[in-house]
């Protein structure tokens, strides 16, 4: 009798069980079709059976814009978030209604999801952010969201002009070990082509230069002025794309922590970096990356500024319903620490090439 096949993926590399007499299969992880070309036993009975990647035509199209959404609560544990669900959840509603994601194009991925390749592992993330560049072209517009825990460790190349790396905290971190910004520019800004363009929106603590992107803008709420630092490592080691355009923004600064909070929405909890994200496009306050990023800053500094007798905890602010993000984890995760200790959250800017951010229209 005919036995089934473990057959792998050359696409993404996952392995699925091929039925006898079956020509071919839709890889269940990246949805490429993959055909199995199958020797004739009269002729080469011990030939290898060797996979062919089959791209139709609609894998194309609705991949001309597409985001992968990462929100991790870490349940059950001393460092839980409230908001993180609810914040992909939020974004994902913003790409489809005010920036044309078609739905099948977005990625999700939170401890709810019922399919065990869609629970933000430190494998599973890797895996989609792979999913998320590959066969880019020009015109295609890529997102990708995170809400969760962030952290930094030592950095001992010499890359970083603070002498730390960042990182993300995928669900299981603590086995698996976290994903740092040199991966990340790996994986999402290098491979980038010309005519190709990346937005990373990232809530989590020490996230300031999370992408390793080569340019830093350096942010006048008031005056909305901004003037760029080049973060290139002293080395020369390139930073940034293929000539595609790699922008991101995220919650706070390298060396500050980030709200997971009910003082912005009032209705639930959420990242105070995504509230104010999507917030301001809502109020029609994103037609430039200038507008945007001066209002994410109001949006985020209103609720401090509004607390009397502030308390300051390990570099976060707790007073009512306001939270850090990163509750205790320096001393489980890594030596030393870098913190202002009292200084506001501020969201960041950087980018792959400088520009005029008063200027530049916002975009996905």
């Amino acid at each position: 009798m005919a036995q089934a096949e473990l057959v792998g993926c050359p696409n993404c590399g996952d392995e699925q069980w091929l039925p006898p007499g079956i020509a071919g299969f839709r890889c269940e992880f990246c949805r490429v079709h993959v055909g199995v070309r199958r020797a004739q036993p009269q002729y080469r009975p011990n030939t290898r059976r060797e996979p062919i990647i089959i791209h139709p035509p609609l894998v194309r199209v609705s991949r001309s814009k597409r985001a992968v959404l990462c929100g991790i609560s870490y349940k059950g544990t001393p460092y839980e978030l409230k908001g993180c669900i609810h914040d992909v959840n939020c974004m994902k509603y913003l790409l489809t209604t005010r920036f044309n994601f078609p739905e099948d194009s977005i990625i999700v991925l939170t401890e709810e999801e019922t399919d065990s390749k869609r629970i933000p592992t430190k494998r599973n993330i890797q895996r989609w952010m792979c999913w998320l560049v590959q066969d880019c072209q020009p015109g295609d517009s890529l997102v990708f969201h995170y809400s969760g825990h962030g952290s930094q460790q030592r950095d001992y190349t010499g890359h970083e002009i603070d002498g730390y790396d960042e990182t993300l905290l995928p669900l299981d971190f603590q086995k698996a070990g976290m994903i740092v910004d040199n991966e990340m520019n790996d994986t999402l800004v290098k491979p980038l082509p010309p005519g190709a363009r990346l937005h990373a929106i990232i809530d989590a603590c020490h996230s300031g230069t999370v992408l390793d992107l080569p340019y830093v803008c350096v942010f006048n709420p008031t005056k909305g002025k901004c003037a760029w630092e080049d973060h290139t490592p002293q080395n020369g080691m390139w930073k940034g794309t293929m000539g595609g355009e790699a922008i991101s923004f995220s919650g706070c600064d390298d060396d500050q922590t980030s709200a997971d909070t009910k003082a912005l929405s009032k209705i639930t909890s959420t990242g105070a970096m995504t509230f104010s994200f999507i917030k301001a496009i809502e109020k029609g306050e994103g037609k430039t990356y200038g507008s945007l990023l001066r209002s994410m800053s109001d949006a985020v500094r209103k609720p401090f500024s509004l607390q009397k007798n502030m308390h300051i905890e390990g570099g976060g602010y707790k007073q009512g319903k306001i939270q850090p993000r990163k509750p205790n984890l320096t001393n489980m995760l890594f030596e030393g620490g870098n913190y202002k200790q009292g200084k506001f959250q501020e969201p960041q800017l950087s980018s792959s090439f400088p520009f005029d951010i008063n200027e530049k229209p916002f975009y996905l």
